[in-house]
């Protein structure tokens, strides 16, 4: 059960006063979380924070005012200027003047009588609104307020500026957001006091009425002691819930996993290179990790092709050494074949058998591969989300890997976990991700990394062409395809859309056709599975040479003789794609390039994005430099994958918090494991203030 002091921040934002529920739609596009399905809580809106503010505290005169910005001017009202009758869209105009000129304040469907009440002729005004030259002179349409000079003290002097959205204005989000904030009722402190003493971190309902009541520029800046302080708060119920996800599964305690060694070394034989340096120490730590009677949680980090499929099948050989299963779970059909594909013959020259599992497989030959594998004749089983479903169950599964964990939610991971007798889980991603965010999204695991290439790899040139050269670039492609190159080509979409004026797939299928004819095939996301197979297929085996796609090719699709990859629209991309994207090719003994075509004009971040592309093949510095061009929300993909988007925190200012806030986590469940103290109590609080609640949840289950 929820606390019930909680309950004002949990009630709908129509219980305030003047909001109905048009306004609440309204606000629903502006709460920094996703409210589909629920109603807008007042507890969604304190967290609507400021990204500027209004400065009034200067006076400007009208002829130096600068023009478009917002400005306060103290004027004398000359005379009013209604619309003649019948003059239905002209405005009402009220003239007025300062030492230095005249200024129109001009109203659209206004009330003569009102305005004649507001602001009366001959009357000294303070006026605040955006400045606007027409035909040469100052204009102020609809000022945001208007006083009588001898009540200046009503005027806000410094006012945050809100996201707003269309037919919300700024005044009503305010009212909203500030009647929400004298709902928010007096909590017990959760914060550590030394931490709040030495970071000079405000009380909560302190920080809020700073953030939203400022007296000062600085105290909306990210970095002021009030923001930080709900930072904070956002990144401790964060580490909280993971270490609580971390403890429930490493509760169910699994069991030590130790082999003679006989399968990887008759694996380890068959391959046609030796490990990488980085390959054997990650080996070696998952080795460790299976040796412990604890269950190992590892997340292992691997640029695009560094090798990380070779090291979960040795770290499966080890689990079928101690008599376990192993499952590995990729997020796509095209990738889980492509898995079985490296690893069943591998398998099979140490006497392994390997099968696999997806939606595609029905009737008679799925229920023998789920035969198999109920009864143990299959170590290693590879497959697509199929392997949650009920009615895939194991003999004795010891070991689960996950591909590209952030396809995957915590709860998908908890749920592949349930299958096995507590099984050992390994979590491998070829999208690298900057430290603080495998700290927000991962912050249950430990890390391996795979930062070199294997042996061989050949370096990617990578260059930039605006689209109105493609006939050059076409010509090149039909030269290269030629001489037996391989070539992918990439497209934002699948079909042509109405509203966003991009190739298509489709579209650029079409048009290179005559080109490279017979030689060109076509693979998206909309084909059955058996066309993409075929597509594939037909790539691979050199029937055709040009594969027209979308980013259906981004994970994982292995080609090692293709060498060129095309990528249309590169400015639409963010960075971690175009990074997945590049490392299709590259991948054989062949110098290898990517073009990217962008159209002109290109904004500041597309630029930088293509500048960092071409600069560099590292994947972890593109990580590192994407978290500072989009920000951690949408850096993993998608934002409901489990990974959080954040309400308050911005990890461009505060991933310094992050490692406080994941070593606060940590000692408070040594000392309190339960969250039984008074200081436990408070943090409950917290776990439902910022949606944990199923962190409450894993506490009440044990």
């Amino acid at each position: 059960m929820r606390p019930s002091v909680l309950d004002p921040l949990f009630a709908s934002v129509t219980t305030l006063d003047g909001i109905g529920s048009k306004l609440a739609a309204l606000l629903a596009n502006v709460v920094p979380v996703d409210t589909t399905g629920r109603d807008v809580r007042i507890g969604d809106l304190i967290f609507v924070l400021p990204h500027g503010m209004i400065d009034r505290r200067k006076r400007y005169e009208i002829a130096t005012a600068p023009e478009g910005v917002i400005v306060t001017i103290e004027v004398r009202i000359d005379r009013h200027q209604a619309p003649s009758r019948g003059g239905g869209s002209m405005p009402y105009r009220v003239f007025a003047h300062d030492e230095t000129g005249e200024l129109a304040l001009t109203f659209f469907h206004a009330k003569g009588a009102w305005l004649q009440n507001v602001l009366p002729e001959g009357e000294r005004m303070i006026v605040s609104g955006r400045m606007e030259w027409f035909n040469g002179r100052p204009s102020m349409v609809h000022p945001d307020h208007m006083v009588l000079a001898d009540r200046a003290g009503e005027l806000p002097l410094v006012e945050p500026v809100y996201p707003l959205t269309a037919g919300l204005s700024t005044k009503v989000l305010r009212r909203s957001i500030l009647a929400a904030v004298d709902q928010v009722p007096p909590l017990p402190e959760w914060m550590d006091p030394e931490l709040m003493r030495r970071r000079s971190f405000p009380a909560l309902n302190e920080a809020l009425a700073r953030l939203h009541n400022p007296a000062d520029p600085v105290e909306i800046d990210p970095n002021s002691a009030a923001w930080r302080r709900l930072a904070y708060d956002e990144l401790l119920a964060g580490q909280l819930a993971l270490a609580l996800v971390r403890r429930r599964i490493r509760k169910a305690s699994g069991r030590p996993l130790v082999g003679d060694g006989r399968y990887e070394a008759l694996i380890r034989a068959a391959l046609p290179y030796s490990l990488t340096e980085s390959q054997s120490i990650a080996l070696s730590e998952i080795k460790a990790d299976l040796a412990l009677p604890e269950r190992m949680l590892r997340l292992l980090q691997g640029d695009v092709g560094s090798g990380k499929t070779v090291v979960a099948l040795l770290a499966m050989a080890r689990a079928a050494e101690a008599g376990g299963q192993s499952a590995l779970m990729a997020p796509t059909e095209i990738l889980a074949r492509q898995h079985l594909a490296t690893i069943a013959p591998l398998a099979e020259r140490a006497g392994l058998r390997a099968a696999i599992l997806t939606g595609r497989d029905k009737g008679a030959e799925r229920q023998r591969t789920l035969d198999d594998i109920a009864a143990g004749r299959i170590d290693f089983v590879i497959g697509t989300h199929a392997l949650f479903q009920e009615s895939v169950a194991f003999h004795d599964l010891a070991l689960a890997i996950v591909d590209e964990q952030h396809r995957f939610g915590v709860h998908q991971r908890l749920s592949m976990s349930a299958k096995g007798d507590t099984p050992d889980m390994l979590v491998m991603t070829a999208t690298p991700i900057p430290r603080t965010l495998v700290l927000t999204a991962f912050g249950d695991m430990d890390v391996s990394r795979l930062p070199e290439k294997p042996a061989g790899r050949q370096p990617i040139q990578t260059a930039t062409l605006p689209i109105e050269r493609l006939s050059d670039l076409v010509e090149r492609l039909r030269k290269a395809v030629a001489e037996g190159q391989k070539v992918y080509w990439i497209c934002p979409l699948v079909e042509e859309s109405e509203e966003v004026k991009l190739m298509s797939a489709d579209e650029r299928f079409t048009a290179l056709q005559p080109a490279f004819a017979g030689k060109i095939g076509l693979i998206h996301g909309r084909m059955n599975g058996r066309d993409k197979d075929e597509a594939m297929r037909a790539f691979k085996a050199g029937e055709t040479r040009l594969l027209v796609g979308t980013t259906v090719i981004e994970v994982g699709v292995d080609v090692p003789d293709a060498t060129i990859i095309v990528i249309e629209h590169a400015e639409r991309f963010g960075l971690a794609q175009l990074h997945q994207l590049r490392g299709r090719v590259g991948r054989g003994s062949k110098p290898s390039s990517c073009v990217l075509l962008y159209k002109e004009p290109l904004g500041e971040v597309a630029k930088q994005r293509l500048s960092v592309m071409r600069e560099t093949e590292d994947g972890f510095r593109i990580a590192e430099e994407d978290l500072k061009l989009r920000g951690e929300g949408e850096l993993l993909g998608t934002r409901q994958s489990g990974t959080p988007g954040f309400r308050v925190a911005r990890l461009e200012h505060h991933s310094d918090l992050l490692e406080i806030a994941r070593d606060d986590a940590r000692l408070i469940l040594e000392r309190d494991p339960e969250l039984r103290s008074e200081r436990g109590e408070a943090l409950r609080l917290l776990l439902y203030l910022y949606g944990r609640d199923d962190a409450v949840r894993l506490l009440r289950a044990g």
